[in-house]
């Protein structure tokens, strides 16, 4: 988007947020018309309109609701039985935070709005950043995911794997990104990250940002870096790639563009050879603005970790949206990274929301059934409550709750902004007691704030309940690094058994009243070697997960995810005495 471009995004925004109410009854006004006659909403609206006959007739849904109609189309029947609109394709979920991976339809219209919508998110970071197309390259580490060819001949693929397959993409990629197309689609994640990473450290001097979808996968490429530093600069220094580097479309790329420069690689290799990486992002990238990734949500837990690397550079999350639906986005991209509200853009989806509030003293759940509760539109949301995203678009999702927990920030004109709070039924429970994703991200911070006096930092975790004996017990998986050279032997137990207690002090009230009456056992934590979360990465991208589109599960239930990280753990400490 050219500089001047973006002045005009940035006053349509001021005009769709002032408008919102509008707006949104105009967008479900135009998905009714479209869609009433078929055979899913006919069953509802009987070829009627109304928006309030849609609110009290049309159910609210999850997506094995509508898992049949969404079967049937790709097993080869026509798409009106769910949209008017001829279906073009299908994006495909991650899988990893929620469950299995989900089916949605693409039609024209989602990919006319997937390009608006890049306009929107970009045209604030313009604003702060200067445009950053004209300035320099990006150093974005992109993954394709393979395609899926259901029985009907329609593609399914990740968001992400569309968007670098449009031939518009592949157009611009050589002028505005420092990784090679056939990097980005290569099998092997590790291959594609090894060349994706030279291919940005041969163009240091032109990198203006650094990122990926999720902190997750810059945090990857920055420890794969740690692993492979030397080596990158020996390639470097002959103008050679690694013979392990297999894959022959990464081998041409290389062999287009490489050649000996050995001044450069001593250059990276004196930087790199240091005691500490702290700040080692902006070393190696001196030109970079900002590093642009989602850190809300479950990617939270690596801000800690990402501001270590890059020391000073802004983190940027700079939109909100999923698989089912386009949201919002972020028109402070200067603000901290824990502070970050999204707005949404009623032009999006038609948006409604769920109000839920604490069961306990500080966990989420829902307040009644879903049946009895009133659905709030987009303009009356209330400033501090928390409410169930559920969206309506012009894909087919009718009244279908998305899954994520959102708590409405403030508003911008007449439309309201959102922080993200956590995914809904992402719970530990041995009993029962429901301990959220909140309430586990609230724990962990409290008790991990004992390690950075000591110089140590928590850079990885999840959880599972253990039941395997009696009482269960809340199991939580750390990997910790030490600043300044140091090694996770040296930190004393006695601070991690510090930790088991710190966690279930800071748990709910249920949690410790459980707890004091042996219904449920002491918190156990387990600190896995370096590198064991990258594992977990793996397991999950060989079961098919894109890298770009990897969020770390908050709760493990694979059998064998859990293998994988118990047969890396180095220490086991538990809660001395219950909380109360």
């Amino acid at each position: 988007m050219a500089t001047n471009g973006y002045e005009g995004v940035l006053k349509m925004i001021e005009e769709l947020t002032t408008n919102a109410g509008q707006i949104q009854d105009e967008v479900l006004r135009e998905i009714l018309s479209r869609n009433a006659g078929t055979e899913y909403l006919r069953g509802f609206l009987h070829g009627q309109t109304e928006k309030q006959l849609f609110k009290k007739n049309v159910p609210i849904v999850t997506y094995e609701h509508l898992k049949p109609y969404i079967d049937r189309i790709a097993n080869g029947e026509t798409s009106d039985i769910l949209l008017a609109e001829p279906i073009t394709g299908f994006f495909l979920s991650s899988g990893t935070s929620g469950g299995q991976p989900k089916m949605t339809p693409v039609t024209a219209q989602v990919t006319k709005n997937c390009e608006l919508f890049r306009g929107f998110y970009e045209s604030p970071v313009i604003k702060h950043f200067g445009d950053i197309n004209q300035a320099g390259k990006r150093m974005e580490l992109m993954f394709a995911r393979p395609e899926i060819e259901t029985p009907s001949g329609l593609k399914a693929a990740s968001a992400s794997t569309s968007i670098y397959k449009e031939s518009k993409f592949r157009t611009i990629l050589p002028k505005l990104y420092t990784s090679p197309i056939e990097t980005i689609f290569c099998p092997d994640p590790n291959h594609g990250l090894y060349c994706q990473l030279l291919f940005g450290l041969i163009q240091r001097d032109e990198v203006v940002t650094i990122g990926s979808l999720f902190a997750s996968t810059v945090l990857r490429g920055i420890k794969f870096l740690e692993n492979h530093w030397q080596e990158l600069c020996y390639d470097i220094k002959t103008g050679q790639l690694s013979d392990w580097i297999t894959d022959s479309g990464c081998r041409n790329a290389a062999s287009l563009v490489m050649k000996p420069n050995p001044e450069q690689a001593d250059l990276i290799e004196n930087i790199c050879n240091c005691k500490s990486w702290e700040g080692i992002i902006r070393k190696l990238w001196p030109k970079a603005r900002y590093i642009g990734c989602i850190c809300t949500g479950v990617m939270r837990q690596y801000i800690a970790e990402l501001e270590f690397y890059c020391r000073g550079l802004p983190l940027v999350s700079a939109f909100y949206a999923c698989s089912e639906a386009i949201c919002g986005i972020n028109l402070e991209p200067l603000c901290k990274p824990y502070d970050v509200s999204y707005t949404f853009l009623p032009n999006m989806a038609y948006f409604e929301f769920l109000p839920v509030e604490n069961d306990h003293d500080e966990s989420i759940d829902m307040k009644k059934n879903d049946e009895d509760t009133e659905l709030v539109d987009l303009v009356n949301v209330k400033a501090g409550q928390c409410y169930e995203l559920v969206v309506t678009t012009c894909a087919g999702l009718y009244r279908y709750k998305v899954g994520d927990v959102l708590m409405v920030s403030g508003f911008y004109n007449n439309a309201p902004q959102f922080q993200f709070v956590e995914r809904k039924n992402v719970i530990l429970s041995v009993d029962q007691e429901k301990t959220s994703e909140t309430d586990l991200s609230k724990a962990v911070t409290e008790a991990k704030a004992l390690l950075d006096p000591l110089g140590f930092i928590l850079t990885e975790y999840t959880s599972y309940v253990d039941t395997s004996s009696a009482p269960g017990h809340y199991v939580l998986f750390w990997e910790i690094k030490g600043k300044e050279g140091k090694h996770c032997k040296e930190l004393d137990p006695k601070i991690m058994v510090e930790c088991c207690s710190r966690m279930e002090e800071s748990l709910h009230y249920t949690y410790k009243i459980y707890r004091k009456r042996n219904i449920i056992a002491a918190l156990e934590i387990r600190v896995v070697k370096q590198g064991s979360f990258v594992a977990l990465m793996d397991y999950y991208v060989s079961k098919g997960t894109s890298l770009s589109q990897y969020k770390k599960p908050s709760c493990i239930k694979s059998e064998e995810a859990l293998k994988i990280l118990d047969s890396r753990v180095i220490g086991k400490y538990f809660s001395p005495k219950s909380p109360l």
